[in-house]
Formats: C-alpha cells, sequence, structure tokens
C-alpha cells in the first residue's frame, strides 16, 4: 500500500522550529503531564509521522500532540482511522484557553488510572466512578456553551479511553466494573453529539458504534436510550428519515422510558421532529401530543442526568416541535414554538438559543414576514453563527431563501451586505 507524506505536518514543524527529536520529546513531556508516565517516543516516531507510515497516532499521544502545538490532529494532516484523506480545509483554531482546560481536565483521572498501585493491585472503587461522572458533566456543560467543537469530540475520545484503563488498573466489583463502562460509553455518546453537531457525520457514525457496545457492557438503560436518541438524531441530519425513525423507536423501547414518563417525552418529542422531516404530518402531531402528555406525567423532582436539563423544563420539547413544524411548512406553529423555546432556554445554553433564533427567521420569512425574519437573523451575534457549524448552515439557508423569495426588496440587499461584512461561509 503506498503512502504519502505528511506535507502539513511538515510545515508546521518547519515553521516552528522542531526536529523530529525535539518534537519527539515535547511530546514526551505532554504525554507524561496527561497520564503520569513519560511517553516512549523517538526521532523514528515522528519521521513515520512526517513519512504518512502512521497517519493517526494513539489517543494518548495524539491529545499529547495537540497540547503541544495546539491544533487538532486533522489540522497537522493526520487521518482518522477509516477515513480517505479529505481536501476540506482545516477547522477555524479553537480558543486556547477552553483547550488547555479541556486537554487537562482529565489529567488527574488519568495519573489515577496509569499510577502503579500500593501492593499487589489498585483497587478501582466508587471514588474513581463519581471523577469521571464529574467529567461527564464539565462535557455537558461545555456542549451548552459552545457546542459541536472538535476539541469537546476529542475530549470525550479521551476521556472514554481513560475510563477504559481503569478497568485493567485493578480489580472492582461487577458494580463498579458496570459503571465504568457506563461512563465510557457516555462520553462516547458525547463525542458522537460534538460530531453530529459539528456537521462531522463519518466521526458521528464511528462513535455511535463505539458507544453503543460500550452501553450493551454496561447495561445502563439511560445511557442505551441517550445513544440511540442520538443516532436517531444523527440520521435525521443526514437526511434519512427512515432510519431516523428506527432508531428513535429504539429509544423509545427502553424500558426506561416507562419509568420515567420525562425520558419518554423526548423520545416521542425526537421521534415528531424525524415524522417531520418524512413529511408525516399527522404522525408529527400525534407524537407531540405523546410528549406533552408524557412532560405533564414526569416528576421533575427525581434525579436524571445532566443532559436532560433541557427536557425537565419544556425547552427541549418546544425545540423540536419548532424543528417538527418547520419541516412540514406549519410556519405559524413554528413561530409560536421557537418563542416558547427561546423564553425557556437557560442563559448558557449559547448554541441552542442561536440555532432556534435561526429557525424563528426562517419561520418568519415563510409568513412573508421579510423585516422582522432579516430583524432576527441579524438578532444572532456573529461570532456565534461562525462557531455553530449547523447555526451557520441554518442561516446560509435563511440568505438563499430570502433571496429566492424576495429578490428585489431593498430589505435583501441589506441582509446581503450584513452577511458580506459580518458572517462566513453563509452565502
Amino acid at each position: 500500500m503506498t503512502t504519502s507524506r505528511n506535507a502539513t505536518l511538515e510545515a508546521w514543524m518547519k515553521e516552528h522550529g522542531y526536529s523530529s527529536n525535539s518534537l519527539a520529546d515535547a511530546v514526551n513531556s505532554a504525554v507524561g503531564d496527561l497520564t503520569g508516565r513519560v511517553g516512549g517516543l523517538d526521532g523514528s516516531s515522528v519521521r513515520d509521522w512526517k513519512a504518512g507510515r502512521v497517519r493517526w497516532p494513539k489517543s494518548a499521544t495524539r491529545v499529547a500532540l495537540e497540547k503541544v502545538t495546539g491544533l487538532p490532529a486533522t489540522a497537522l494532516g493526520f487521518v482518522p482511522r477509516g477515513r480517505a484523506p479529505s481536501s476540506a480545509p482545516a477547522p477555524p483554531p479553537e480558543d486556547p484557553v477552553e483547550r488547555r482546560r479541556f486537554l487537562t481536565a482529565g489529567t488527574a483521572l488519568a495519573a489515577a488510572a496509569a499510577a502503579p498501585a500500593s501492593g499487589s493491585s489498585r483497587r478501582v472503587g466508587t471514588s474513581d466512578v463519581v471523577r469521571l461522572q464529574q467529567r461527564f458533566a464539565e462535557i455537558v456543560a461545555s456542549d451548552h456553551r459552545h457546542g459541536g467543537q472538535p476539541v469537546i469530540e476529542q475530549k470525550a475520545v479521551a476521556l472514554a479511553d481513560e475510563a477504559l484503563a481503569l478497568q485493567s488498573a485493578g480489580s472492582s466489583t461487577q458494580r463498579v466494573r458496570a459503571f465504568v463502562y457506563a461512563c465510557a460509553a457516555a462520553f462516547r455518546s458525547s463525542a458522537m453529539w460534538a460530531a453530529i453537531d459539528g456537521r462531522r457525520y463519518n466521526d458521528a457514525v464511528r462513535h455511535m458504534r463505539e458507544a453503543q457496545a460500550l452501553a450493551e457492557m454496561a447495561a445502563d438503560p439511560a445511557i442505551k436510550f441517550r445513544i440511540w436518541s442520538h443516532a436517531g438524531t444523527l440520521y435525521r441530519h443526514m437526511g434519512r428519515p427512515s432510519e431516523a425513525i428506527a432508531a428513535n423507536d429504539v429509544a423509545r423501547n427502553v424500558f426506561l422510558t416507562r419509568r420515567d414518563p420525562m425520558f419518554a417525552c423526548l423520545g416521542h418529542a425526537r421521534q415528531a421532529a424525524c415524522y417531520g422531516l418524512a413529511g408525516e404530518a399527522t404522525a408529527a402531531q400525534r407524537a407531540l401530543d405523546h410528549a406533552r402528555d408524557a412532560l405533564e406525567r414526569a416528576d421533575p423532582a427525581v434525579a436524571r442526568p445532566a443532559w436532560m436539563t433541557a427536557v425537565s423544563n419544556g425547552a427541549e420539547l418546544e425545540s423540536l416541535a419548532l424543528a417538527a413544524h418547520l419541516s412540514l411548512g406549519n410556519f405559524a406553529q413554528a413561530e409560536a414554538h421557537a418563542h416558547h423555546s427561546l423564553a425557556l432556554l437557560h442563559p448558557h445554553m449559547q448554541r441552542d438559543r442561536a440555532l432556534n433564533t435561526a429557525r424563528l427567521a426562517h419561520a418568519q420569512l415563510g409568513q412573508d414576514e421579510i423585516a422582522p425574519a432579516v430583524a432576527t437573523a441579524m438578532s444572532i451575534p456573529p461570532e456565534l453563527v461562525a462557531r455553530h457549524p449547523r447555526v451557520t448552515a441554518t442561516i446560509g439557508d435563511f440568505g438563499h431563501k430570502l433571496r429566492t423569495r424576495a429578490a428585489s426588496s431593498p430589505l435583501t440587499h441589506t441582509w446581503d451586505e450584513y452577511a458580506h461584512a459580518h458572517l462566513r461561509n453563509t452565502a
């Protein structure tokens, strides 16, 4: 099999004054910071990267390299396993403070997994599970603020690997072992969601398969529900409504949905969005009615995972109803649900707020309310449009529909000037 040189990495090393040996030393040190054990690379390892003989370094090495360079591995010319080389441009640089925080968040956990035990065997216990769950809560919180950034996806994968490393770090009870597998599945499901949100669908499919296998080993109904529900969303965004409906059916049939109506609410609401994409108006409305009934029956005082926060207060139901009615062309109903969702979303959920505001602009445009639609679209901070691929795509589609519907309107000219001056990749 022929290999192609990694010219991108070579150019980065030349620009920053790294030889093969000095880059190996820097990455080894970063591996030590991450895992508690200095890495074992040498100059020949880096030469293998440059020659293209190693196209995707191992996870700890990859994260360490990203820490040294401040760039995701894909921006350095590396190609994930199973993916063909792409000529697509690299993603925009990520905030360095945010990146450092994520790259160091799991250091204590990794060190705990890798450190030698005192005695013949380290005991993996509930304190390890608590640390994993804390890291998971951080991933969820960052998703709410920043959406599907590659750094979130990468950190979630690294944490999944660290969780699995605990399984071989020492002995544990069957219950703790199941919890650790559940945490690994949860991290993989977050990587999957970040990839979906970033419109990196091939990566999302890969994470989905890993997460599904881990969830089966964990026998955790909540995380199994999350993974299959996300699978439905993945297929919906890929424009494959039949598979989306089938995946959501698996989620809705998890026993947890019969025990806790809040999960049933989310299952029905996501199914409604899939029916909307398929053009099945009656089925979509029926699913929304079931979701609302389940939400009314749910006990808000029951403890649930952090990722269910927007479901508990009805914001997610309104968001999915918005998506369903927008797909069906029911623009007045979509507008009403958009206003409801924006009133219910928590302030830190910046990605969802920007996305639903963009959808509101579509709903207003669909009713020929040109001036309100343009004002709504222009109310989204440009940095949020640029940061979130789904928002970028939705606003780009808005501009296209505006030019089609009202080509001669002065407001269309106003929008085009605004988009040219303030928005990227929305034409």
